[in-house]
């Protein structure tokens, strides 16, 4: 049944162009209307954008540096990078649930050999390699969803991975949202490559780099453990 309705809703989707909808033009044009409705309806428009945030990364739609945008140019820069993080939290674990319950024998039966060769040492460090992950803007959001439900990691580990390591790359691109209004009042539109300029990456691939501090000195332990028993 959850399998069914993933797919119906990524089916819908596609059909009534919810993906195309989603423009900065679009913005744009209903900026007031959208403003409006948030500062008269503060609770529903919150719950409203984390549920369609949520089911958009569930269906694993090309939407979320878009979402992540409209979450800062709707709420401000703080509120906004909580409600995303929160919302692609639970998206991402419905997609890790159904990974791990409905597609897993499928899925792992067609990685093969690979992916049994990666599971002892991924698990063992499951938080460590999903932080960098997660951290890092290179992988895409749909898969790092995927893999550590195919590779064992434990439940708690991914939902705190997560959401811990999607906060630096939500607050980037929320913050440009926070500043949408003042860029569209000079006919101008967000540059989204901004996360890859050095000032941004740099910094986030530090934070990945501490993130494999753990790692590393397991290792070195056990090497030198190894080493001393000889």
């Amino acid at each position: 049944m959850p399998v069914s309705i993933l797919f119906a809703g990524l089916v819908l989707a596609w059909l009534f162009g919810a993906v195309d909808y989603l423009s900065f033009e679009t913005l744009r044009e209903n900026r007031d209307i959208l403003q409006n409705f948030v500062a008269d309806n503060p609770v529903l428009s919150v719950a409203t954008f984390m549920a369609g945030y949520a089911i958009a990364v569930a269906l694993s739609l090309p939407v979320g540096s878009i979402l992540t945008i409209v979450g800062g140019f709707l709420f401000g820069a703080w509120l906004g990078t909580g409600y995303v993080v929160i919302a692609a939290t639970i998206g991402a674990t419905v997609v890790y649930l159904a990974a791990r319950y409905a597609f897993y024998d499928l899925m792992r039966a067609k990685a093969g050999s690979a992916i049994r060769k990666m599971e002892a040492g991924f698990a063992e460090n499951a938080f460590s390699y999903l932080m960098v992950l997660r951290l890092v803007p290179l992988f895409p959001f749909w898969l790092v969803n995927l893999v550590p439900a195919l590779l064992g990691v434990k439940f708690r580990s991914f939902v705190v991975g997560t959401a811990v390591g999607i906060i630096p790359g939500t607050f980037v691109y929320v913050s440009i949202g926070d500043g949408l209004g003042a860029l569209f009042d000079q006919g101008k539109t967000p540059d989204l490559g901004i996360i890859f300029e050095p000032r941004i990456l740099t910094p986030i691939i530090g934070l990945a780099v501490l993130a494999m501090i753990p790692v590393a000195y397991k290792k070195f332990r056990n090497r030198n453990s190894g080493a001393n028993t000889r």
